[in-house]
């Protein structure tokens, strides 16, 4: 038994099938334009939906909140089945958050942090479990780790997302490389999966090659498994529970699959909200990288680094001198420091005027770079210390497989 899986095929040239400007694959994302990924193409390209007015309108109507700024603001972009998902909590019908984090250096950075703020807005709101995968056999395969170093990176990693402020009697988080040998329904999942879905199958999703380890051919199942409930019999006691799955767009092939397995295995298709990437510093063309400590902002860097790195790598659109500037104006869509505004200002009125001011002239680079600077040192600095109270034994009581509090409905 195999499936035609939705969306594009990989092509080995570009990562993206017909494209010859835009990589976005889940180990690499590039782009030649100043502006970066062409997000709208994606959408075309992977048959995703838009997140348009009509939709956030009525997320408004059913849930009674605004929509978070990160929906506002295109910053997640993209939809699978969001529509059904509202549908469910109109009617008063159960669904599960599921998100992940593939854990390769000791602390994550900003870019790593933004799926999970939006997902402790979506908690909140919906007051749903949340299951939260630290794939750490994923980065021991791909970065060649060993398995001991990848579990510790699991654990500090799982600090950082505690830290977001996620609630313990609704949130379970697990590393692959622990929980799976001791939960069969995981295991077995997997496998039901795996049989699925062809060697030239998961070859085309994911532009795996001949000389590629078989731990990187298998590994797939494991990332979808958790996308469908009876993995997790300890939380949904055999319900049958739709599953929304936050995540950045790079992570959309894993699911893709997933959606056409589920059926076949009796479980419904998990619902997928993609997010744009919080560009490197260095511009747009990339995403931020934990492999290059300046493209990014770590969640341990000091108020002194945060400032030494945005003056001096955190890409400008101003004019090349002041006198320019103060005629031409700064060109918003490629200024790193008004792009990560985008992300972390919360107050729209006050983001608008930055956006006239800068496009005007009247803003310049280096007071752009001041006001991204001080709220990304708030934004550190609160994180640094939510972390700071969260103790190895606080990590173990998130990762105990445990009830949620989920009450069975139907079956």
């Amino acid at each position: 038994m195999s499936v035609t899986v939705e969306g594009p095929k990989y092509d080995e040239r570009n990562g993206v099938a017909g494209d010859d400007d835009d990589v976005v694959t889940p180990w690499a994302v590039e782009s030649q334009n100043d502006a970066g990924i062409d997000y709208d193409k994606l959408i075309k390209r992977f048959g995703s939906s838009k997140i348009d007015d009509e939709l956030l309108a009525r997320f408004e109507k059913i849930t009674g909140k605004k929509p978070h700024h990160f929906l506002r603001r295109g910053i997640f972009f993209s939809h699978r089945d969001m529509h059904t998902i509202l549908n469910l909590y109109e009617q008063g019908k159960p669904f599960y958050l599921y998100s992940g984090r593939g854990p390769s250096s000791d602390s994550m950075h900003l870019g790593h942090l933004v799926p999970f703020m939006f997902c402790k807005w979506l908690q909140d709101v919906f007051d749903v479990p949340f299951v939260i995968m630290m794939s750490d056999d994923e980065k021991a395969i791909w970065k060649n780790l060993k398995i001991e170093d990848a579990i510790k990176l699991a654990y500090a990693n799982a600090k950082d997302i505690i830290a977001c402020g996620f609630k313990l009697e609704k949130t379970f988080i697990f590393s692959n490389l622990e929980h799976i040998g001791s939960n069969p329904a995981f295991y077995q999942n997997m496998i039901r999966i795996a049989r699925c879905v062809t060697f030239n199958q998961v070859k085309g999703i994911f532009g795996f090659g001949d000389s590629d380890p078989i731990a990187k051919i298998g590994f797939p199942p494991t990332q979808a498994a958790a996308a469908i409930c009876s993995t997790f019999p300890f939380i949904f006691k055999g319900a049958k529970v739709p599953c929304l799955i936050p995540c950045a767009i790079d992570q959309d092939p894993y699911f893709r699959m997933m959606r056409d397995v589920a059926p076949r295995i009796d479980h419904p298709k998990p619902a997928l909200l993609h997010s744009t990437f919080l560009p490197a510093l260095q511009g747009s063309k990339t995403k931020m990288s934990a492999s290059d400590c300046n493209t990014a902002v770590f969640l341990t860097d000091t108020p002194k680094q945060i400032k030494n790195k945005i003056n001096k790598h955190a890409f400008s659109g101003g004019q090349a001198t002041v006198e320019e500037h103060r005629e031409r104006g700064g060109n918003c869509d490629v200024d790193i420091s008004y792009q990560w505004l985008k992300f972390f200002l919360e107050d729209d009125e006050k983001l608008e005027q930055i956006r006239k001011g800068y496009t005007s002239g009247e803003i310049l680079t280096g007071e752009l770079k001041k006001e991204i600077i001080e709220l990304v040192q708030k934004v550190v600095a609160a994180h640094q210390e939510a972390r700071s109270k969260i103790t190895d034994d606080v990590v173990k009581q998130y990762m105990v497989p445990r009830d949620l509090g989920f009450v069975v409905t139907g079956k």
